[in-house]
């Protein structure tokens, strides 16, 4: 599943070809994805120009002039395709802008969504409701962390991927954060002090920048809208890499949690 890096590299993509022009187009090529589209996308959409576009956890923004924001989810095989040579069986939602620009969100197995929502009401977007800050914002910090934690028992790795504690994490950078920080997956979120919570925030925050200047990572159907791969795996420290040897010399570990893989190191991650 594309997560908050592959999000941000793909609206950042966009970007160049979407803000400030106008949607002279606009085609739904079924009726639905994970659930169905709103009814008047395409006569909302048609004529509105682009204002803006942005990122909610997982979830990519497209503001218009109408007071409109298009909130597209990938899912997980969605990416958005530009100025495609064909149209595919899988290209399901089609832009074209009044620069002669063809966008076609593109989802094999359909599991993403397309939500048409005022503007102003952004913020109370049922999703976004239920979610903790940004792992890129200010307001995560060590101390908000702690507090998120406080006598919590489970373990940390599937407390991060709570998105009511903190939003957009995904299972690839949370095993990327716990190592770099020198954390145990299992490790009760609540017993872990101060100065090594500082420690995870501070890797938390590393990885996803670093992820996004790589232009995430490839994982199955994921590519970024020009169609170039992430290569943020490249860069993997222990993500996808069981039995190899850590950084440290240890061989790298693999258990199965929840249907997730966690990857770490029992020498580095206490």
């Amino acid at each position: 599943m594309p997560e908050l890096p592959e999000v941000e590299t793909t609206v950042r993509g966009l970007v160049p070809v979407l803000e400030g022009r106008r949607l002279v187009a606009v085609e739904a090529r079924r009726a639905d994805l994970r659930r169905a589209f709103p009814p008047d996308l395409r006569q909302r959409l048609t004529g509105a120009t682009v204002t803006g576009l942005g990122r909610r956890a997982k979830y990519g923004l497209i503001g218009t002039d109408r007071g409109d924001t298009l909130i597209f989810h990938l899912g997980m095989s969605g990416r958005w395709r530009i100025d495609p040579a064909e149209l595919g069986p899988h290209d399901h939602f089609l832009l074209e802008t009044d620069a002669s620009r063809r966008l076609a969100l593109n989802d094999p197995r359909r599991f993403g969504s397309l939500d048409l929502v005022r503007t102003e009401r952004v913020e109370t977007y049922e999703p976004f409701t239920r979610m903790g800050p940004e792992p890129l914002g200010e307001q995560f910090s060590a101390t908000f962390l702690a507090e998120a934690l406080q006598g919590r028992t489970a373990p940390i790795k599937p407390l991060l991927l709570d998105q009511r504690i903190v939003a957009g994490l995904g299972n690839i950078y949370v095993c990327e954060a716990l190592h770099m920080a020198g954390i145990a997956p299992g490790r009760a979120g609540g017993r872990i002090g101060k100065e090594r919570l500082e420690r995870l925030v501070d890797a938390i925050k590393a990885v996803l920048l670093a992820a996004i200047e790589a232009g995430g990572s490839t994982l199955r159907d994921y590519a970024r809208p020009d169609g170039e791969l992430g290569y943020f795996s490249k860069q993997w420290r222990v993500y996808g890499r069981e039995g190899e040897p850590c950084a440290c010399g240890a061989s790298i570990r693999r258990r199965a949690e929840g249907g997730r893989s966690t990857f770490f190191c029992a020498s580095c991650q206490r």
